[in-house]
């Protein structure tokens, strides 16, 4: 009678200290959990995440689909291009029509890094001319031993031409950083235009917005789309579905005429 309680008291005790264990490890394991989740992102996670973000190939084929009219079906490719002593991640950027990507119309240098603390943005996207363009062209598509050298890069870096600054979205909206340039823009001097702004919103699907437009001396807009910004989605899978839309076929109309409103050709 005696052992067998004994037996139940060593049993009972056993899975008492089984029952304290696992509690415990349950506390660790959710500690460490909430210590991950919590962690603060660093101004160097922001940028790292706006670049990957703005990197790889979009279309606004949606977008032209509805509207025809006011956008057209382009394709943006952008990918690293080099990384500056500080950190900067500089990317290569290029703008086509979706049946020419061979011929970018627009190629351009970001530069994206973290606001300077004493500005109230996260991340800076900084976008500049590019020295020789036909050097560049198709950079993106090309294997990596035919590309620029990274120190080549830093060196055809050209003309400032805007910076846009970013700050994270609010909790509930679509998307993750959106910012514009500063009051006043930036000098500009296409089609009439004495200052450009810029307007760039990064969503949570690696959609990304961007809304440019050029203004006279009178604040009259003399080139830029007016209806709303380009909205540019990842690729497909496959990029020759739909090939044979009309939207991707040659407008009715002069190019020239069209795209004059909507977007900056190479100055």
């Amino acid at each position: 009678m005696g052992k067998g309680s004994e037996s139940e008291s060593d049993t009972n005790g056993w899975s008492r200290a089984r029952g304290l264990v696992v509690k415990t490890l349950v506390l660790i394991g959710g500690a460490i959990l909430i210590k991950r989740f919590t962690k603060s992102t660093t101004r160097w996670d922001h940028a790292r995440i706006v670049a990957r973000s703005l990197s790889g190939e979009k279309f606004s084929r949606e977008q032209a689909s509805r509207d025809p009219d006011n956008y057209f079906n382009i394709r943006t490719l952008t990918c690293p291009a080099t990384e500056m002593v500080d950190g900067s991640k500089v990317l290569y950027f290029e703008q086509a029509f979706w049946r020419t990507p061979q011929k970018p119309f627009r190629q351009r240098f970001f530069m994206v890094k973290p606001c300077p603390k004493d500005l109230k943005c996260d991340v800076e996207v900084t976008t500049y001319a590019i020295r020789d363009m036909e050097e560049y062209k198709n950079f993106c598509d090309r294997p990596r031993d035919q590309r620029p050298l990274p120190e080549e890069v830093i060196g055809d870096i050209a003309e400032h031409l805007t910076t846009i600054y970013l700050k994270r979205c609010e909790r509930g909206k679509r998307c993750l950083y959106e910012g514009s340039t500063p009051p006043g823009g930036f000098p500009n001097s296409w089609n009439g235009a004495t200052y450009c702004t810029s307007e760039l919103s990064i969503l949570k699907n690696n959609e990304i917005h961007t809304w440019d437009r050029g203004y006279d001396d009178d604040g009259n807009q003399v080139w830029g789309v007016k209806e709303g910004p380009y909205e540019f989605k990842p690729a497909p899978t496959s990029s020759f579905n739909g090939m044979f839309s009309p939207l991707n076929f040659a407008p009715s109309q002069p190019m020239e005429k069209r795209i004059e409103g909507s977007f900056v050709l190479q100055e």
